[in-house]
């Protein structure tokens, strides 16, 4: 299991920005798929973007346009920028990293702790 550790969150109003970091170990950072996703009360966990070991983003349809996933492997960082914040956007995001290969199965991987973004309308 790798530690991963989400800072950025908070509560902000709609139209607002927020940017999220998620900070891994050493170990294998570079060579994997990283990535947020996100839970809202009554609902299902859900993919919000990913960033591959070679830099290729991939998100979910309901932040395409607002928000940016980049990497700093030199700092074993990912970041979210979301722009355009709406109530909906609401949720427990959570980090999380794996291989390239399995990044998108629920079984694999290693999960951060979550962290809350509340946008009030």
């Amino acid at each position: 299991q790798v530690q991963l550790v989400e800072s950025g969150g908070g509560l902000v109003q709609a139209g607002g920005s927020l940017r999220l970091s998620c900070a891994g170990s050493k170990n294998f950072f570079g060579v994997s798929t990283v990535g947020w996703y996100r839970q809202a009360p009554g609902k299902q966990r859900e993919l919000v973007a990913a960033i591959s070991s070679t830099g290729i983003p991939n998100y979910g349809d309901s932040v395409k346009g607002r928000f940016t996933i980049s990497r700093v492997n030199a700092k074993y960082t990912m970041y979210l920028q979301m722009n355009s914040l709406k109530p909906e956007d609401t949720a427990v995001y959570y980090c999380k990293l794996g291989t390239d290969r399995y990044f998108y199965e629920p079984e694999y991987g290693s999960w951060g702790q979550g962290i809350q973004v509340t946008v009030s309308s």
